[in-house]
């Protein structure tokens, strides 16, 4: 099972970037999958959550600004109005059970490397 992440950079406050995250090798047709935020010092958090009902689940800090989504085996993560808090290594993850935000990260089976976003005031 791979997972491969794209589409971070570097952007100013208010700005947009798309993230997506290709699934490959899962033969599970419909997988619990997450997006992770790992900051400096901080915490591995959940982000998105989408489950293999198509529920999508926000973390309070992103709720009306991120959009969390799954084509085919491409899961994206549509960020808007973001802020210098937003700035971290962006993972995605991926599990056959179901995986709330609170759940420890280290449950879920399968990550990607990561992304990249800063976003800078």
């Amino acid at each position: 099972v791979q997972l491969v992440e794209s589409g971070g950079g570097s952007v100013q406050a208010g700005g947009s970037l798309r993230l997506s995250c290709v699934v490959s090798g899962y033969q599970n047709p419909k997988p619990c999958m997450g997006w992770f935020r790992q900051s400096p010092g901080k915490e591995r958090e959940g982000v998105a959550i989408l489950d293999s009902l198509n529920f999508t689940i926000y973390a309070d800090s992103v709720k009306g600004r991120f959009t969390i989504s799954k084509v085919k085996n491409t899961l994206y993560l549509q960020m808007n109005s973001l802020r210098p808090e937003d700035t971290g290594l962006y993972l995605c993850a991926a599990d056959p059970d179901y995986r709330g935000l609170r759940s420890r990260w280290q449950l879920w089976d399968y990550w990607g490397q990561g992304t990249q976003v800063t976003v800078s005031s």
